[in-house]
């Protein structure tokens, strides 16, 4: 998978600025404008470092008759995968949700693919007592890995968690020796989040490791996300909201899943980090939360992005709603000719995921 795909097809790195833009009205579909989603607002934001082979992340926010959703697919994503995240954007902007019963959510803090000295200030900074460290990554190496979690275990503390994420970038017996190596290194690991990219492999190394093994891809990208949970490949599993189709679709395999779950991010913003929020409050008073959850990813953006609407002190998000409208802020961001860009590419390529969108796929939440 090249980094050009999962950017967007349009932007230059010399463009890379915060953008914010609104659809005009006859560029909504008329399949949304039926559920009643009246605006559209389209934005990008550089990252502050390359995470996921992305440096620049954008997407869009409904507006519907119960406030804001957000759709935010990678741009390697066709228009059939991405339909299940405007799927969960609808959900949101048009589902009003009891309110919260829980005022906070615990936090991991989320350490990229930098240097060590940068991974410790991370932590530190953050105030979190879990930590979720990026290893694997195709411009890194084991020893990098191996420096980056001492260095984390250092600032984190002996009674700190430590977890790390591979993004399926091992096979079996890559993901044995690693993950002995850097489970030595981190001074104990709670978890290895997808280790290697089938749902077999999955369940092979599980077998021969000593740690717990964590399923994201397997879920979430899956034909059937309940595959790993029934072929007992996973410890745990990593939900998020958007590429599952919302919370009652990821709630649905949550409870047939029957196993331990941890929320996160796909790099949302404002708007998707509450759903995810919502998500893990609902799985925490069920009692299925496996602990801190990977929610606090806006920090890797340059700008807020609403990030102020989304109240955290790095170790907690808030459940509120987001209370920041840009209905009644209907200011743009960023020039003229990036906003018209950002604008064009995300009518084109909302028109194609309307015509996706999907039927339930796992049932009746």
């Amino acid at each position: 998978m090249s980094e050009h795909s999962q950017n967007p097809p349009s932007a230059k790195r010399p463009e890379q600025v915060y953008a914010t833009t609104f659809f005009d009205s006859n560029q909504i579909p008329q399949k949304l404008a039926a559920k009643g989603i009246d605006a559209i607002v389209a934005w990008q934001v550089p990252m502050r470092v390359k995470f996921r082979r992305i440096w620049l992340r954008e997407g869009i926010w409904l507006h519907g008759p119960a406030g804001w959703g957000e759709c935010s697919p990678f741009w390697d994503y066709d228009a059939v995968e991405s339909a299940h995240w405007l799927a969960a954007g609808l959900e949101t902007a048009t589902l009003e949700l009891p309110l919260p019963q829980l005022n906070a959510i615990p936090l991991n803090v989320t350490v990229p693919v930098v240097p060590p000295e940068r991974a410790a200030e991370i932590v530190a900074k953050s105030g979190a007592s879990t930590a979720k460290v990026k290893v694997a990554d195709p411009g890194s190496d084991l020893a990098a890995d191996v420096q980056r979690l001492a260095a984390v275990r250092e600032a984190i503390g002996d009674t700190g968690k430590i977890r790390i994420d591979a993004n399926a970038a091992w096979d079996v017996s890559q993901a044995v020796s690693a993950i002995g190596i850097l489970n030595q290194a981190a001074g104990g690991l709670d978890y290895v989040e997808q280790p290697c990219p089938s749902v077999a492999e999955l369940a092979e190394v599980k077998q021969k490791v000593g740690v717990r093994i964590a399923a994201d891809e397997s879920v979430r990208r899956a034909e059937d996300p309940l595959a790993v949970a029934k072929a007992g490949a996973a410890d745990l599993l990593v939900i998020k909201v958007q590429p599952l189709g919302g919370i009652r679709q990821a709630l649905h395999i949550c409870e047939a899943a029957q196993l331990p779950v941890v929320v996160s991010s796909a790099l949302d913003a404002a708007y998707g980090i509450w759903a995810g929020g919502r998500l893990a409050e609902q799985l925490a008073l069920k009692g299925q939360l496996d602990g801190a959850c990977g929610l606090g990813t806006m920090s890797l953006f340059t700008e807020d992005v609403l990030g102020q609407a989304n109240p955290s002190d790095g170790a907690h998000l808030s459940t509120q709603k987001p209370d920041f409208d840009p209905i009644y802020h209907p200011s743009e961001n960023g020039p003229e000719q990036v906003r018209h860009e950002l604008r064009e590419r995300w009518a084109t390529r909302l028109a194609a995921m309307s015509q996706a969108l999907p039927e339930r796929r796992f049932g009746k939440p």
